[in-house]
């Protein structure tokens, strides 16, 4: 069966976005509204696998809103909502818990890396994420993810409780009108551009991260322009010159994450920005990255500080997107409830 093409992703409200998330993901999310169908969503019920504080939360969720739209997410090109304001994610969830197997959960490697030892003390909700990431996906029969390198494995897991739904329910899948048997697709993963996986400043062997306890280890897309170029200047480098081709970069992490970056930010490849710094010192080549940081996020932090002096446009936005959002997932969790066999209205 041939599925409309129809892109899904979503980022956790837990502190700020930073570079790496708008480098490894948000520029690819501005490209693809302009081509595709596109659902973007913040992703609430995944924040709480862990404790948040209430009021925290509900900040963060607008923080996130109005740096998605600051970064150039457009809500009357693609559908932005918050993920507990549309039902479906977490009733098709539990439909998923109750088609995923326990060996593949316990294959995932995100979930040891976030319980570490205290594996015990972890909740359920941690545990059980990637199948409510399934349902986020499948909820909209999303065709295309655009992932960063640590999601893949949960992708790959969302296609494979999409290939044991369409199976375990193939007879009933067809009476439903849908002769393949297919009635989720098999979501792809997008995943393009040179720094897809940003590292953090202070340690090229680390993803940037929300988590890390150093604030000069990530630009977070809220930073004033002098932060920004304060934390580029103090990123952490080798003594070498930087190379003149892409080899050079070999075992050199620092050297690598921050090329990436440049071409990121610059549209170009990494093999163009040394063909400019090749032989030069690191301190002419940062000072060069941090005016184009500057002049690339300055106007989005600038622009998300605006957005959040209107709470209420924000909610609206919010609103107004889970409406269009529901309107496309109720259906689809109307006919999963009559492939099960449930007993509802009209069926």
């Amino acid at each position: 069966m041939k599925f409309q093409e129809r892109v899904f992703s979503g980022m956790q409200p837990t502190g700020s976005l930073h570079l790496g998330n708008y480098l490894g993901a948000m520029l690819k999310w501005i490209d693809l509204q302009k081509t595709h169908d596109c659902i973007y969503c913040v992703v609430d019920l995944h924040a709480i696998t862990v404790w948040q504080d209430p009021a925290g939360l509900r900040q963060a969720i607008r923080q996130v809103t109005a740096a998605y739209i600051a970064a150039g997410l457009d809500p009357e090109k693609s559908i932005l909502f918050n993920q507990s304001q549309v039902s479906a994610h977490a009733e098709l969830a539990w439909v998923f818990n109750c088609v995923a197997r326990l060996g593949w959960l316990n294959r995932m490697t995100q979930f040891k890396e976030k319980a570490g030892k205290d594996r015990e003390n972890a909740s359920v909700g941690l545990y059980a994420y990637p199948n409510l990431m399934a349902a986020d996906i499948l909820a909209y029969r999303a065709t295309h993810v655009p992932v960063g390198d640590d999601q893949k494995q949960h992708l790959e897991l969302s296609r494979d409780i999409a290939q044991k739904f369409n199976n375990d329910f193939s007879d009933q899948i067809k009476v439903a009108g849908y002769e393949e048997g297919e009635f989720f697709p098999l979501p792809e993963p997008v995943i393009t551009g040179p720094a897809t996986r940003v590292m953090s400043l202070r340690d090229g062997s680390r993803k940037m991260s929300k988590s890390e306890p150093s604030e000069m280890s990530r630009i977070n897309l809220t930073d004033d322009n002098d932060t920004i170029a304060k934390k580029v200047r103090k990123a952490k480098t080798d003594p070498a010159p930087l190379p003149s081709e892409v080899e050079g970069l070999s075992g050199r992490p620092e050297a690598e994450n921050l090329v990436g970056i440049f071409a990121a930010l610059s549209g170009s490849e990494k093999a163009e920005v040394l063909a400019e710094f090749g032989g030069r010192q690191f301190s002419e080549f940062k000072s060069a990255l941090a005016e184009l940081c500057v002049a690339q996020l300055g106007p989005i932090a600038e622009e998300a500080r605006r957005r959040m002096q209107d709470p209420d446009e924000i909610d609206r936005i919010l609103v107004n997107g889970a409406d269009r959002a529901r309107q496309l997932a109720q259906p689809i969790l109307s006919e999963v409830k009559d492939i099960l066999g449930f007993v509802r209205p009209g069926s």
